[in-house]
């Protein structure tokens, strides 16, 4: 009987769901489960996760990769950055449900605090803008109306944890709770160019330090979880977002992506030299080629593939996610149909929590055809704003996007992300990155599989999209998509 080839199993955590994927040596994967878990709206603007569904999937999936795939050398995990959970420090169980990146709840409380002057103070220490999509303000939330979360802080087992600790707590038996830079750098709580979590900050959002788990590195040992039998250790943990520049093998300053998933997340990175933007990006933590914090630029549309996501199950104008490239080419064009997603409020560069969704120029001639491709389009609109903003900041030119993530696979998504851009858009023939850069970030903690770089997933094909569209008519396009955005913001 032939043992398995080594492997490292990467656990992928996202909004919706959970892919675990096995590794081999040369960061191709050999084999892969996926699970969707709910979501959970309890009130408009409100959107939470149960943390018994999401660690769920994790077992269902890792159970079935390691089935096929054998025990694996090490795990590395990326997960959806902000989301918070209140964990049981004495039992590892959430005491409520998490609150999700995408929720507004808080929106009230960031503008109280931005006008009692606590901005330029996030802004200086975290590199963030104070908004209700980091973690901090989740935190207070919850300490001020979640009577079990109060009743845990009362005891001093209260930790707020996000989805890696949570997996990592989970994994490990409850014996080991710790996050990593480019998750702590999420929450609106850690200096980041200190690298702890910021007093001040804790004071401000009224946060114990001890209610936090502990930074260790990206590459470092989080601990032991038990896999058929066996102790594996978990050697790397990184945010989605930094995962996917990693697993792209955006190693140096001036490397860049963008990753198409629930939302959508262009990250740059500037390397050990901190850019602060001035035009609505995010300054954050990433990982260099030895797994150590880095710097980088990063722009966030909160509204991705949740657009179709929407577009099949809100709005039933879609059967499949798959069939969204055919139904918006049934139509020669949007019909004048322009989607502004704001289901979550407005990221980069606008930074609008209280802005809401809105279709706006359909006719009696309108379809749903005409408004999928408008749902897809503005995914292209937001990530080509992101793009300018990024020129703007890095004084690039910002020729070549490499691109990932569930999204990246529509090639009439791709094509119009080229056009609205103005830049050439190269798609990996394996679009797991984010997976492969948990791989990659655990297989340096082990100190396994050597030279990462010269592994052939880091070299595998790419499709090229060029821009095709005139310069006359991208201008028009993007005049409207700004008239509309214009008419949705609460802020000037």
């Amino acid at each position: 009987m032939t043992s398995s080839p080594p492997t490292i199993l990467a656990i992928d955590a996202g909004t919706t769901g959970v892919h675990a994927l096995a590794f081999d040596g040369e960061l191709h994967p050999v084999a892969e489960a996926y699970e969707e878990f709910p979501q959970h709206f309890p009130f408009p603007g409100g959107v939470e996760h149960d943390a018994r569904e999401i660690l769920s999937a994790v077992d269902r999936v890792v159970g079935e990769v390691t089935a096929a795939a054998g025990t694996p050398l090490a795990i590395g995990i990326a997960n959806q950055r902000e989301t918070v959970f209140p964990l049981d420090a004495d039992t590892g169980k959430s005491v409520s449900r998490g609150i999700v990146w995408q929720d507004r709840r808080t929106a009230a409380r960031c503008r109280e605090l931005a006008e009692a002057g606590k901005g330029e103070l996030v802004r200086r220490q975290t590199g963030l803008v104070l908004d209700p999509y980091f973690s901090a303000s989740k935190m207070a939330w919850m300490l001020d109306h979640d009577d079990a979360v109060r009743a845990t802080a009362e005891r001093g087992a209260l930790r707020f944890v996000t989805v890696d600790a949570l997996i990592i707590a989970h994994l490990t038996g409850n014996e080991r709770v710790a996050t990593d830079p480019t998750n702590a750098s999420r929450t609106m709580l850690f200096d980041i160019e200190r690298r702890v979590y910021s007093d001040e900050l804790l004071e401000t959002f009224g946060v114990e330090r001890s209610m936090l788990p502990e930074v260790i590195s990206s590459a470092g040992d989080f601990g032991e979880a038990r896999i058929n039998g066996a102790q594996v250790p978990i050697r790397g943990v990184l945010g989605d977002q930094q995962a996917a520049l990693f697993g792209q093998g955006c190693w140096e300053a001036g490397s860049s992506k963008i990753t198409y998933g629930t939302g959508c997340f262009l990250l740059l990175n500037t390397g050990q030299r901190r850019a602060d933007s001035s035009a609505g990006l995010l300054t954050t933590l990433g990982a260099d080629a030895a797994g150590q914090p880095c710097y980088a630029l990063e722009g966030s549309a909160f509204a991705g593939g949740s657009i179709v996501q929407w577009l099949r199950d809100g709005l039933g104008v879609l059967k499949n996610a798959a069939d969204s490239s055919t139904v918006a080419q049934s139509v020669e064009d949007t019909g004048g149909v322009v989607l502004v997603p704001a289901f979550a409020g407005l990221g980069a560069p606008y930074w609008d929590p209280d802005a809401r969704a809105a279709i706006l120029g359909m006719t009696r001639g309108t379809s749903s055809a005409h408004i999928v491709r408008a749902g897809l389009d503005a995914i292209a609109f937001q990530c080509a704003d992101l793009i300018r903003a990024l020129r703007t900041d890095a004084g690039l030119p910002v020729e070549r996007l490499l691109v990932d993530g569930g999204a990246a696979a529509n090639d009439y998504l791709m094509q119009r992300q080229a056009d609205l851009a103005h830049a050439t858009v190269e798609r990996s023939v394996e679009l797991q990155t984010t997976a492969r850069g948990a791989a990659a970030i655990a297989a340096i903690g082990a100190g396994e599989f050597g030279d990462l770089a010269t592994a052939r997933a880091m070299s595998s094909g790419r499709t090229v999209f060029k821009p095709s569209l005139s310069a006359a008519r991208r201008a028009a396009e993007c005049r409207a998509w700004a008239t509309a955005v214009e008419r949705v913001l609460t802020r000037p």
